[in-house]
């Protein structure tokens, strides 16, 4: 038997120089077709080829018996397979895992230590394995390449508990209770590829730095999330001084300015972003946190720059970095999930962009610029196919309606009033048909649980009708447009306090119905008191303060309509009990703008200074 195994070792080793010199011209294929020029249809055809090379020469070696001298091969081949295919679908899948299962099962085999397969997890057969390695010391490069694989293949689908074990296992500190992820991938310093081994598209000493990039900055960006600030610093700066392609370096940049923003130091978070933008691969990221940053140092100026750059860059045609490119290596983009609307690296579309632009112009009181950005926002909303008015489904800024709003406020308040209505006919026109028939309230409430919004945005509608007629001195359009506000307002009775009149969740139906209701009755009452009704006016004003009892305009509106009427007595019993009485709640609940801003115009100045006025007059005069 002895004399029959010697002289077939050469014919075996000629077989595996073989397949070894097909995996090496896999490999140089591959690499070559990263900096090829044709045409990208004929390199994804060409890259498939060498995919369906590496497959087919994996089958070959994987129908043999496991033997020691053919595995380091193998495993080469099967990091290459893996990493060619994961690198093509931009993905991991499951069936990645099956085959690195496969592999450590072979590796097992050839130590007569493969358990039933019913018995095996990944964790304990790479617990098996690193510990058989020691003896198979020509093993440890291909078999510390797919560990890497492994490593990447658990942090991707967050298995941080298993990722941990690998890593100990691999540092030979298994001892060692240490479960900090980043610290450990640091410590972990794969052994160097021999010079006549199989060549490998990717070796684990690159795919180490890859994985300690992504894993680094996908630490940093959830603890910036989180709050801990210290900590996102640290990972961060890790990150940046990683193996970061452009378009990464950047949302790292930018994700720094953002930690160091929250943590109180806006010029060193300024230095990042302009770093960010130095880096060219887009500057979407770091245009809006630099807005972020203005806003906090209150120079508007610049906070407004930003956000009209910003807007821009998103209108621009998307060109993806590497559409020329055809990258057959795991990078640390692979590594990084998408940024969702909570991630700090979440800067939204061109549409949410020109919204943040205008709303801040109207905020900050440019409301000719920020009517301008509305109307340019609303036509690019309704310039395709009508949108549906169905209720928000995201808390990425607000709806359709509440655009119009929104528009419409800042068209008033430009002194645009015809526009404004203009813009109110065109919304009631398509909101008319949600809200039920004055006849069917008794169903409003099953009906207001589909639209929720819908009375909100209707009424809203009318009041700000108002306000544009009452600008254009037609007072008694003005007084039908309130009338009918309030009509629809005293119908409304929203029953979840948690669900949000608009895609901000911090505005709660309730409070929202409160505020929309006292600024009808104010607008309404100073259209009364306008034209001499103050008996009407004074009706108003009571009403208000009687929905939102602590409320200053209403206070004011109503004591100075007594003391118009010469009804002191009434106006000093007001004003004491009014001192009384607790500041407004809610104060921790936002409004919608377009509410915020038409509460401004009926806001009287010096509101408190003259309230105490008031109260000081009205006391002397009923002591008198």
């Amino acid at each position: 038997m002895s004399s029959q195994i010697i002289p077939a070792l050469p014919k075996t080793s000629s077989i595996l120089d073989l397949w070894r010199e097909k995996n090496d011209r896999l490999v140089r294929q591959a690499k070559q077709l990263t900096g090829d020029s044709r045409p990208s249809l004929r390199r994804q055809q060409l890259a498939q080829d060498t995919l369906e090379g590496f497959k087919e020469l994996l089958i070959t070696l994987q129908g043999l018996p496991a033997a020691v001298p053919a595995l380091p091969l193998e495993l080469t081949v099967t990091c290459n397979y893996i990493i060619l295919r994961a690198s093509l679908a931009q993905d991991f899948t499951e069936d990645l895992t099956q085959d690195i299962q496969r592999a450590l099962e072979r590796v097992l085999e050839t130590q007569n230590q493969l358990e039933p397969k019913s018995q095996q997890r990944l964790p304990e057969l790479w617990h098996s394995v690193l510990s058989a390695s020691s003896l198979l010391p020509e093993l440890l490069p291909a078999l510390y390449c797919l560990a890497s694989l492994q490593a990447i293949l658990w942090m991707s689908t967050n298995h941080p508990g298993d990722l941990a074990l690998l890593l100990q296992t691999l540092n030979a500190s298994q001892t060692e209770t240490s479960e900090d992820l980043l610290l450990l991938l640091k410590s972990w310093s794969p052994p160097a590829e021999k010079a006549d081994a199989p060549l490998s598209i990717q070796n684990a000493e690159s795919l180490r730095d890859v994985l300690l990039t992504a894993f680094a900055c996908r630490q940093g960006l959830q603890e910036l999330i989180t709050g801990s600030l210290p900590r996102a610093l640290s990972s961060l700066h890790e990150a940046a001084s990683g193996l970061c392609p452009p378009s990464v370096l950047v949302q790292v940049y930018t994700a720094l300015g953002t930690c160091l923003r929250k943590m109180g130091n806006p010029q060193r978070a300024l230095l990042y972003l302009t770093a960010a933008l130095k880096v060219g691969a887009t500057c979407a990221l770091p245009l809006l946190e630099a807005s972020r940053i203005y806003r906090q140092l209150g120079d508007t100026a610049a906070e407004l720059e930003s956000l009209e750059l910003l807007a821009e860059a998103l209108s621009a045609p998307h060109s993806p970095i590497h559409s020329s490119t055809l990258k057959l290596v795991i990078e640390v983009e692979l590594l990084l999930p998408q940024p969702g609307p909570a991630s700090p690296l979440h800067c939204g579309t061109q549409s949410q962009a020109k919204h943040l632009l205008a709303s801040r112009c109207l905020q900050t009181g440019r409301a000719e610029d920020a009517s301008e950005h509305y109307l340019d926002l609303l036509a690019m909303l309704l310039g395709g196919s009508e949108p549906g008015f169905s209720p928000p489904t995201s808390s990425t800024g607000p709806c359709i309606p509440e655009l119009c709003l929104e528009a419409a406020a800042a068209l008033i308040q430009a002194g645009r009033a015809q526009d404004a209505l203009t813009v109110c006919e065109e919304l009631l026109s398509r909101t008319s048909s949600l809200l039920p028939k004055m006849s069917l309230w008794e169903n409003a409430r099953k009906r207001a649980k589909e639209l929720p919004y819908c009375p909100f945005w209707v009424s809203a509608t009318h009041l700000l009708q108002g306000q544009a007629w009452s600008q254009l001195k037609a007072q008694k359009e003005a007084l039908s447009e309130f009338s009918q506000c309030l009509e629809l307002l005293f119908r409304a009775l929203p029953e979840d306090k948690e669900q949000g009149s608009n895609c901000e969740q911090k505005c709660r139906p309730d409070v929202t119905l409160k505020h929309l209701q006292v600024a009808a009755l104010l607008s309404r009452g100073l259209e009364w008191a306008a034209s001499n009704q103050d008996t009407k006016a004074l009706s108003d004003f009571l009403l208000s303060v009687q929905i939102c009892p602590g409320n200053r305009d209403g206070s004011f509106y109503l004591l100075q309509t007594l003391k118009r009427l010469e009804r002191k007595n009434e106006a000093a019993a007001f004003w004491q009990k009014a001192q009384t009485q607790p500041a407004q709640e809610e104060a921790t609940w936002s409004l919608p703008l377009y509410l915020e801003t038409c509460l401004s115009w009926i806001h009287p100045p010096n509101c408190e200074a003259l309230l105490e006025e008031f109260g000081t007059s009205l006391l002397e005069s009923c002591d008198l």
